[in-house]
């Protein structure tokens, strides 16, 4: 089992202190957990929402390429239809290059209307507007020389991307997935999954099967390390932590819900997989996500400090075994 990180610095009003300390200290944050040897970080992509969630995540990772020295930097996701595919092509390969071939590349079509509407974008579009960014993409990272495209949105005539990413044939993309259909279909393209942080522990486990199962019919190995799980992480030590704890994840849940639900949606947020707890509680529900054969764990961490990262690292990692193997579930070696 791996561990990386998922989410992104809080800025703006979000940060009383200023957009520049909140980046300052999430930096930092990175920094410690490169230097500790967690796996990877992604981060997230949103716009005008007021709460301080990170909308350029792109910039941030180029920075954060310079500043660090093993840990991979994704993106969780990149909505594809809001951007200019030639620019995401250079920008991605780029960073790639700076990193020395460490991104792993998040992407998703969109959900929330507010934010296609700023950009007007109309929302029916998302789905051929993602189709028709991703089939650039590959065919700019994979093309020798110099290549023409057209589509209903986007036309290219003898065009070269520069530079090309340093992965070959392109770093690996991440696709989120929810419901049966979407995880097939992420496995049949022979993608990597991003699960959400609010899904039911048996609800993980049954989206996990999904994707392997699916991946098995295409004749590929059943690979769970290529399924990212998100989690909430609070430790605590006394029951009054427990009760901050928890009425802080319940609004964070609210926040999820209210942002992030999709027109009509009426589905609730589960949150029994969240690692709240001591110790101790959250080393058996590790186990338990072990058991069910999850093997890349990607935390959501309510408190950013290097004092939580020494503690997950230091008190939790080394007593969490994969009953495959028996061996110690610890982040990479740095």
């Amino acid at each position: 089992m791996r561990f990386g990180l998922f989410g992104g610095g809080k800025i703006g009003r979000m940060n009383p202190l200023g957009d520049s300390h909140g980046y300052k200290d999430f930096i930092e944050y990175i920094k410690d957990a490169d230097r500790l040897g967690y796996e990877s970080l992604f981060v997230v992509e949103h716009h005008f929402t007021g709460v301080g969630q990170l909308s350029s995540s792109l910039n941030l990772l180029t920075y954060l390429a310079a500043v660090t020295k093993r840990i991979r930097l994704g993106t969780a996701v990149v909505v594809l239809p809001w951007h200019n595919p030639a620019l995401l092509a250079e920008q991605v390969a780029t960073l790639d290059v700076l990193s020395g071939g460490r991104v792993d590349f998040g992407i998703g079509r969109g959900y929330r209307k507010a934010e296609f509407d700023q950009f007007c974008i109309p929302i029916a579009e998302a789905q051929e507007r993602f189709d028709e960014c991703l089939a650039f993409l590959l065919k700019a990272w994979t093309t020798e020389g110099r290549f023409t495209h057209e589509s209903k949105h986007w036309k290219y005539n003898n065009i070269v991307v520069e530079p090309e990413p340093t992965q070959r044939p392109h770093p690996p993309i991440w696709m989120a997935g929810g419901s049966p259909e979407s995880i097939t279909r992420v496995a049949n393209s022979n993608f990597n999954l991003l699960l959400d942080q609010v899904g039911s522990m048996s609800l993980t486990f049954e989206r996990l099967r999904t994707y392997l199962d699916a991946q098995e019919k295409q004749g590929r190995a059943r690979d769970a390390s290529r399924v990212g799980v998100a989690r909430a992480l609070h430790v605590i030590r006394t029951e009054g932590e427990r009760k901050k704890a928890l009425e802080r994840r319940a609004e964070n849940l609210k926040n999820i819900g209210e942002l992030g639900r999709r027109p009509g949606s009426t589905e609730a947020l589960v949150d029994d997989g969240a690692l709240i707890g001591t110790p101790a509680e959250i080393i058996d529900k590790l186990q338990r996500f072990a058991a069910g054969g999850v093997e890349y764990v990607l935390l959501t961490n309510a408190v950013v400090t290097r004092e939580s990262l020494l503690e997950f690292s230091e008190e939790i990692m080394p007593h969490v075994s994969s009953p495959a193997s028996g061996k110690p579930l610890r982040a990479a070696a740095a």
